[in-house]
């Protein structure tokens, strides 16, 4: 066989060595028939690059590094090994030496797309976001179409910004529960620090024909790259219009393979306590972002559980989304339904609810949402009500 091989030509060797990373997953291999190909061809240079991808791939980062400085040495800012070998030092977190090597190969091909795109991820990676957002306006100067760097410019407006400022309204009516409609308004204000965000948020709501207000303060600070945590509370004057009082905690792990997990709690305090745990498991595919959590809540002689599985298909940037819920029971999170948690009320009971909901990041800076919500509950026994909520919602970034 080795010796039928020294008789392929070197392109011959270069498209085996393709099929047998793409199709058999056997970098070695692939590997072995590169190199084969360029003892034939020592100067075939799209050869030499596929190499240092394959290194790279298989954690071999010296053995690329090698491959990747010996084509630029032999060509000085060859587009293809710019843009592999500075993507190999972004990955592995040298966005310094990353820079260094795109403006090299953008010195050569100025109207790279490929090079401008990774130039201005690196600079919002080093926060110098200026110079990412006149990157990013030379490419689209260049091809206005380029819906990859509209994507990214709006990713850089939001990390540039640091503080945000948003307003909320929701509107609840029910068709047999309640002879009058729901009101609940909301107003806050969320800073970026270096441990993470800190929001302070103004509730208002009329319930029951009854007024109530509610302070909150929600926080997601970092903890390591793997770990971070959701801390909240919040204190109200109004019982049985809010809880008295409330917190929650979650600790959240970025998984492999675009996984995520949490677990945590919620406390409500209303004329007694209720506490309630909650586990969520959550997973990106491609365009999509798959959520399933379950909060169970338990009593004296049972554990009451509900269900919920959120879907999103991004149609851009993270601001950029529809979103679609399903869910049996109700939520401690959702402040439409939380006084159901009150113990005077009663809250076991069956109910399937469905969400539909659109997010949309305009002009950098601004985001509108809105969602709407169906849910049918038994509020008593053998007694069904629909609920039907509208939320509209504005944030803006500065």
């Amino acid at each position: 066989m080795l010796t039928a091989q020294t008789q392929l030509s070197t392109d011959e060797l270069y498209t085996k060595a393709r099929s047998a990373a793409f199709d058999e997953d056997n970098y070695p291999k692939a590997i072995a028939l590169l190199k084969q190909a360029l003892a034939k061809s020592p100067d075939y240079l799209e050869v030499s690059v596929f190499l240092g991808r394959l290194y790279t791939f298989s954690d071999s980062l010296p053995k690329a590094r090698i491959v990747f400085e010996e084509i630029l040495q032999k060509e000085t800012g060859h587009e293809d090994a710019s843009l592999a070998y500075a993507n190999l030092e972004y990955w592995n977190s040298d966005s310094p030496k990353s820079l260094t090597i795109v403006n090299s190969g953008l010195e050569k091909h100025p109207n790279s797309e490929k090079l401008g795109l990774l130039k201005a991820k690196v600079l919002k990676d080093l926060k110098r976001y200026d110079e990412s957002r006149r990157v990013i306006d030379h490419l689209l100067k260049i091809n206005p179409k380029l819906t990859a760097a509209r994507s990214l410019l709006g990713s850089v407006n939001s990390s540039a910004a640091k503080n945000s400022l948003g307003l909320n309204y929701d509107f609840i009516y029910f068709d047999k529960r309640f002879d009058d409609p729901w009101h609940m308004a909301s107003i806050n204000y969320s800073r970026q620090t270096k441990l993470g965000s800190v929001a302070a948020r103004f509730n208002y709501a009329n319930r029951f024909t009854t007024n109530g207000a509610q302070f909150e303060v929600d926080a997601y600070p970092r903890i390591s790259d793997l770990f971070y945590a959701y801390v909240s509370g919040g204190i109200s004057e109004n019982k049985g219009i809010f809880p008295r009082y409330r917190a929650g905690f979650s600790l959240y792990a970025n998984l492999p393979a675009a996984f995520e997990a949490d677990a945590g709690f919620r406390f409500l305090a209303f004329s007694g306590s209720t506490w309630i745990y909650t586990v969520g498991v959550g997973k990106y595919y491609k365009s999509y972002w798959f959520n399933l959590r379950t909060y169970l809540t338990p009593s004296a002689n049972s554990i009451s559980h509900s269900y919920s599985l959120t879907t999103r298909y991004y149609l851009g940037g993270a601001d950029d989304y529809l979103s679609l819920k399903i869910g049996t029971g109700i939520s401690p999170d959702d402040n439409a339904n939380s006084v159901s948690f009150d113990p005077e009320n009663i809250y076991k009971l069956k109910s399937v609810n469905m969400s539909l909901g659109y997010r949309k990041l305009l002009w950098d800076t601004n985001v509108f949402s809105f969602q709407t919500t169906l849910e049918n509950q038994e509020y008593a026994p053998e007694t069904r009500g629909n609920q039907l909520s509208l939320s509209i919602g504005y944030t803006k970034r500065f």
